[in-house]
């Protein structure tokens, strides 16, 4: 076990790391951590340690530390060492997973998107007069064969620059908003263990509507909660304390995504779309971020440690 000096304690690392540790809480979720996972955290632990102390001398309260990042950044991974780690420190910790926080189950919110982003398409044609027999055939066609997001196919027909353009801003607009997220939800959860109320029903989502249900855990001894989510820095979001963002490469976020195999059509254009709006999303609010993980090292304020 290794050991490093702060101001206020020695930070206890471990060098071994049991499987099966516990995860985040979406059922049937796997982890796969990997020694550059263990590195991050690792690295990270000092900072939100010592971040932690500061807080609860200021305000005596609970903690919430938001770890966000893109699909397949490593979230779940980092979040669950990072909660280890705590408690292996002393500091009874809990991770709660965004992704039970739709407002419809992934199967119907898949449905959902995909209906935006063609719905959207087809009125941007119809405003710019493009919507002719010939292009709504062809288009159907697209849709049976899941293609009409991918934009090799522009050099080949022209009205699906247009198609597309309208269909992302469309599908843009609903991404990671309330009308997606049940926002009001999380930020109860979150405001009543900040409140330190004893037992929180938390939401349980699979994939289909029966899947849904709701779970009571006791927070009593918990004093952090690690909230791990792709949306996790959306100014929707209200309580969190600490805010962590994990970046990575769209190859390795991909090949993360193929080995955890959560998601259906992995490598579908309109995946990427959606992954890509996603990650422009989490750009624009990168700047209110604490930390930044960025490949081995971590950014604090815009300054590489």
């Amino acid at each position: 076990m290794n050991s490093i000096n702060t101001k206020k304690k020695e930070i206890l690392i471990s060098e071994h790391i049991p499987e099966g540790i516990f995860g985040g809480d979406m059922p049937g979720d796997k982890l796969l951590i990997s020694k550059q996972h263990i590195a991050k955290a690792s690295k990270l632990l000092p900072y939100i340690f010592e971040s932690i102390c500061q807080k609860q001398e200021k305000e005596k309260t609970k903690i919430v530390i938001s770890i966000f990042g893109g699909s397949g950044a490593g979230k779940s991974e980092i979040a669950s060492l990072l909660a280890f780690f705590l408690r292996e420190n002393g500091i009874n910790t809990y991770v709660l997973s965004g992704d039970n926080y739709p407002l419809r189950t992934p199967y119907f919110n898949d449905a959902e998107r995909l209906r935006i982003y063609r719905y959207s398409g087809i009125k941007t044609l119809i405003k710019n007069d493009m919507y002719k027999e010939s292009n709504r055939m062809l288009l159907e066609d697209l849709w049976l064969r899941c293609l009409d997001a991918d934009p090799l196919l522009r050099e080949r027909h022209d009205f699906l620059l247009c198609y597309q353009m309208g269909a992302r801003i469309g599908l843009k607009q609903y991404l990671g908003s309330k009308k997606e997220i049940d926002f009001d939800l999380v930020n109860s959860v979150i405001a009543d263990f900040k409140n330190r109320k004893e037992k929180i029903y938390l939401k349980r989502m699979g994939r289909l509507e029966t899947d849904v249900y709701f779970q009571e855990i006791d927070f009593s001894d918990t004093e952090v909660m690690i909230v791990e989510w792709t949306h996790g820095n959306s100014n929707l979001l209200e309580g969190a304390d600490i805010k962590v963002m994990i970046n990575s490469t769209p190859e390795a976020t991909q090949q993360h995504r193929r080995d955890r195999n959560r998601d259906n059509n992995t490598d579908s254009p309109f995946t990427n779309v959606v992954l890509a709006i996603e990650q422009e999303l989490l750009d624009d609010q990168k700047n209110f971020a604490d930390f930044i993980i960025d490949s081995n090292k971590i950014i604090v304020n815009d300054v590489d440690c």
